[in-house]
């Protein structure tokens, strides 16, 4: 599974945003031809997207490198494909994906990029954002071995259900992005939680995240580079965490070559689900450890 704590995204057409990605840490850039770029500037991005992919790639990140393209109903993504596979990104984003066949379109044209390249391997990420999306998301999960995650768009799926007011505590969204954990972890891929429009209020970000990562999401949309780093903290293992997940792993297999199935430990009683749990804690704190 990806490791996605942050997913960093900002418009395709502001250089000047672009070029504040050196200097952070994310784990996947999106550079976004949807919402982020108006749509008088559409055909100019997508004429200057081979340039920007190459500087960003030359100034080095220090993660993936995403482009969102525009709906899958929309006139431009047709072209929007054309441009972004014949670039050096490691893959496309898909907004307000609301089925497996809006899926197709982009899956055809990432096979016939990958078999012009061999060896190129292109990634999706769809953006789960509308009542169908919600609805539709166990299958779209399951869809296409080219996704490696999806994402839950509060804002889209809020407007697209009509009535629902949003809050800072999110109970509104809780079932929608319930489903979109479920969906995803259910086919083994990465689930990203919806975005904190306030970037300045790193409070409200602390509490979402620890609430979204609670519900069993990866990581979080980032809307800014202190997100980002914020995002890389809250969805990683504790040290706490680890250290404990260690030493329970190690009692509980200093059990197991006694026969001892069930042990207490630490005032708990700890069993297989457990111990399968502590070994998942310290396998991402291997893995992100070991990330250059």
């Amino acid at each position: 599974m990806e490791i996605l704590r942050s997913w960093l995204i900002a418009p395709a057409n502001r250089p000047s945003f672009l070029r504040k990605w050196h200097s952070c840490v994310a784990d996947c850039y999106v550079l976004d031809l949807e919402d982020g770029t108006p749509e008088t500037e559409k055909e100019a991005t997508r004429r200057a997207l081979p340039e920007i992919v190459a500087e960003l790639k030359r100034g080095g990140l220090s993660g993936t490198l995403y482009v969102r393209t525009n709906a899958p109903r929309s006139p431009h993504t047709p072209r929007d494909l054309d441009a972004v596979l014949a670039t050096d990104i490691d893959g496309i984003s898909i907004p307000k994906l609301g089925s497996v066949e809006e899926l197709k379109p982009y899956v055809c044209a990432i096979e016939v990029a990958e078999k012009a390249r061999p060896g190129k391997r292109f990634g999706i990420i769809g953006g789960i954002e509308s009542a169908n999306g919600v609805l539709n998301v166990t299958a779209i999960c399951a869809a296409d071995p080219h996704l490696v995650a999806v994402y839950f768009g509060a804002e889209d799926f809020a407007t697209d259900v009509g009535g629902m007011r949003r809050t800072r505590q999110g109970l509104e969204v809780l079932y929608a992005r319930s489903r979109v954990v479920l969906g995803a972890h259910a086919a083994r891929i990465a689930a990203v939680d919806h975005a904190v429009l306030d970037f300045r209020d790193e409070e409200q970000f602390r509490e979402d995240s620890e609430f979204g990562r609670n519900l069993g999401f990866d990581g979080k949309v980032c809307i800014h580079p202190r997100q980002a780093e914020l995002a890389n903290l809250y969805f990683a293992p504790t040290p706490q965490e680890i250290d404990f997940s260690r030493r329970l792993v190690a009692a509980y297999e200093d059990a197991e070559r006694r026969g001892i199935g069930t042990i207490a430990f630490e005032g708990l009683m700890v069993d297989g689900p457990l111990v399968k749990r502590a070994r998942g804690v310290v396998a991402a704190a291997d893995r992100i450890a070991s990330r250059p």
